[in-house]
């Protein structure tokens, strides 16, 4: 099922509102996106590093973490009235315009 981020932000607001009963506070859901982007970092730590899983890392899995850091992210964006939309296309622009040759000339990047 493809989403637009438009409709992400709705579905998650309606469910908030249908099932939630209210967004957390601002401040912690900021918490809460700081610990969800650590367990995260935590797999990947752990699948792409030098560290070995333990016992209850093996259940979890990266894909629903990063879900779980878009979810938060989507709260902090509709309780903020950020249009994520607006605010990618224009980070798109904006790293566009900064970098459009940065990485091109980048020797560590080449070979």
């Amino acid at each position: 099922m493809e989403i637009t981020i438009e409709q992400a932000q709705r579905q998650v607001d309606e469910w908030i509102r249908t099932y939630g009963v209210r967004y957390f506070s601002e401040l912690t859901n900021m918490v809460l996106l700081t610990e969800e982007v650590g367990e995260m970092a935590r797999i990947i730590a752990r699948t792409y590093g030098e560290q070995s899983f333990k016992e209850s890392d093996r259940q979890k899995n990266l894909a629903d973490e990063m879900a779980d850091v878009l979810w938060v992210l989507i709260c902090l964006a509709n309780q903020t009235s950020v249009n994520l939309t607006e605010a990618f296309a224009r980070n798109i622009e904006k790293k566009t315009q900064r970098d459009s040759t940065r990485h091109l000339e980048n020797e560590k990047l080449k070979g």
